[in-house]
């Protein structure tokens, strides 16, 4: 490591990275009909300029019933590829950024309004049928969904699997599975979402049935030398949920499975909130999962400074970190970074080379 581990290379099968930064999925509630638009050129694009090395989208659903809301991405269509390819274009065109899609099924949490509308469940007019592993409601005030049958995991099998053939189509560079946060596949792995007696359901093995069925799908349909990654829930924060000796075993299932890199987040899979702690909460999650499971993590979670992500990647905490709401902050916070830490070779698009000179007045 140099004096700047942020900085140093992070390779993943034929995808090479320039720093370990990368742009956590989030979601902009701004696609019409699931098409990204105007909003995620410039929303992804600025960040690739900025010189994030990792752009990952937001939430991005391969089902139009697999949306969060009537306002979310989706790969569920011809016309999605195109408008993807966009963005895919601009990011490799004008930086040197990579850039992932973040697929995933909302399961029991679809059919909801905008989260600056409240994010509560639709209105009975404009909802939708939603489904999930059980029929459990995500909260007091939730749509119930249909337990799935094996029809409906075949059906979304194959829509992860066109997903992956569309994202390939539009050129993008790595694949991530939402497998966190109470959606789709987070709730078969969830014990606290999943109660189903049948194969799919009982033993962590059982229930990371059917999330290794979509991961299967994906790798038989993408590139070789691209990578796949997968977020998940390593904790639940939750009474008889998700426990982080069961991350540790998923890492070594997904390690085993070809997986390349785990996302390790928390929390979200019920409506329990999740408790806010200060500081890198989610990164003893990541560390423990990397050291045991023997496979490379992304960590999530209060990530607000160059330095802490030093000590994290020479540390061996995580090889990635992965920030939010500190890029909706400040989209150039890899270019300020670097200077902060002194990296002189670390250069600014050509376009804004000058920025390199200025010096900002406290």
């Amino acid at each position: 490591m140099t004096d700047a581990p942020m900085f140093t290379p992070f390779t993943l099968r034929g995808m090479t990275l320039k720093n370990r930064l990368a742009m956590s999925p989030m979601c902009q509630y701004s696609a019409e009909d699931g098409t990204a638009n105007d909003w995620h050129l410039v929303h992804l694009g600025s960040r690739a300029m900025g010189g994030t090395g990792l752009i990952i989208t937001e939430m991005t659903d391969i089902s139009p019933e697999g949306r969060i809301s009537e306002g979310c991405a989706g790969m569920y269509k011809p016309e999605h590829v195109a408008a993807w390819k966009r963005v895919v274009d601009f990011v490799h065109s004008q930086s040197d950024a990579k850039i992932a899609i973040q697929l995933a099924h909302a399961g029991r949490k679809a059919s909801c309004m905008f989260a600056w509308e409240g994010g509560g469940p639709l209105p009975a007019e404009r909802a939708w049928e939603i489904i999930a592993p059980s029929a459990i409601p995500f909260s007091a005030d939730s749509q119930t969904p249909r337990e799935m049958n094996r029809a409906d995991m075949d059906r979304l099998i194959e829509a992860f699997a066109q997903g992956t053939r569309w994202a390939e189509e539009a050129g993008f560079d790595m694949i991530e599975i939402h497998g966190g946060h109470g959606y789709l596949i987070s709730s078969f792995i969830s014990p606290l979402s999943n109660t189903r007696t049948d194969e799919y359901g009982g033993s962590l093995e059982n229930r990371m049935r059917f999330p290794l069925e979509v991961f299967h799908a994906i790798r038989a349909n993408w590139p070789d030398d691209k990578p796949i990654s997968m977020r998940i829930s390593a904790y639940d924060w939750v009474e008889g949920g998700t426990e982080v000796d069961d991350a540790v075993e998923i890492g070594r299932m997904m390690k085993a499975a070809g997986l390349d890199i785990l996302d390790v987040s928390s929390g979200n899979v019920t409506d329990d909130v999740r408790p806010r702690v200060e500081g890198l909460f989610q990164t003893p999650f990541s560390e423990r999962v990397r050291a045991e499971a023997g496979i490379p993590t992304m960590t999530v979670g209060n990530v607000g400074g160059p330095e802490q992500i030093n000590e994290v990647i020479a540390g061996g905490r995580a090889d990635l970190c992965c920030m939010a709401k500190g890029q909706l902050f400040d989209p150039y916070f890899a270019h300020h970074a670097a200077r902060s830490l002194g990296v002189e070779d670390y250069k600014w698009p050509k376009q804004y080379a000058a920025a390199g000179f200025f010096k900002p007045v406290d």
